[in-house]
């Protein structure tokens, strides 16, 4: 299975970034064909901690092991806030949604990333940047619309909620985008 492991969004952020994700892809117009936006569906939209990828079945077992033994955690509070582009605004490749966190996020994502390493899987090799995928772009090229409704939402607070748990998903790829499934909460 494809597989990632990521914490889940109240339905309050769902649909604050749903409407978002409606008014820039309304104002970005015939923007949104010029490069090429496929936008995440509200529902699929996750705060990843680490995306494995492809995980054959014996090894979902050991990956599901791995987390439980990290046990509990201290939950705690991430606000969604302001909006980015991967690499930048100048070559937008993917356009996020900022999370700003304790650094207990951090810290959760980190071992996360230890124990996902020690069983093979390869370690990220940049800094554990938190954000919501909004739409992702075939043809990163500067767009002034895009750059402008971007940084008119730098500081927008779409609202906080707690982390005290996240999950190990399955990530099914199907013509219309994907679909995730819940495999375990963690804690258990």
């Amino acid at each position: 299975m494809r597989a990632f492991i990521a914490a889940d969004l109240p339905e309050s952020i769902r649909a604050a970034l749903g409407q978002q994700q409606t008014e820039l892809r309304d104002a970005l117009g015939k923007a949104n064909r010029e490069l090429g936006a496929r936008w995440t569906k509200p529902e699929g939209i996750h705060l990843t901690l680490k995306f494995l990828g492809h995980t054959q079945d014996d090894k979902v077992e050991q990956v599901t092991e791995a987390l439980a033994a990290l046990g509990r955690f201290d939950p705690f509070q991430v606000e969604v806030k302001g909006f980015g582009c991967f690499p930048n605004p100048g070559r937008p490749r993917v356009l996020w949604a900022g999370v700003e966190a304790p650094p207990d996020l951090a810290r959760l994502a980190g071992q996360i990333e230890d124990r996902m390493e020690k069983l093979g899987y390869e370690r990220e090799q940049r800094d554990f940047n938190p954000h919501l995928t909004l739409a992702r772009f075939k043809d990163p090229r500067p767009h002034p619309a895009l750059r402008a409704l971007v940084d008119a939402r730098r500081d927008l607070s779409l609202g906080r909620f707690e982390v005290a748990d996240y999950f190990l998903f399955e990530s099914m790829l199907h013509p219309t985008g994907a679909e995730y499934r819940k495999v375990m909460r963690f804690p258990r």
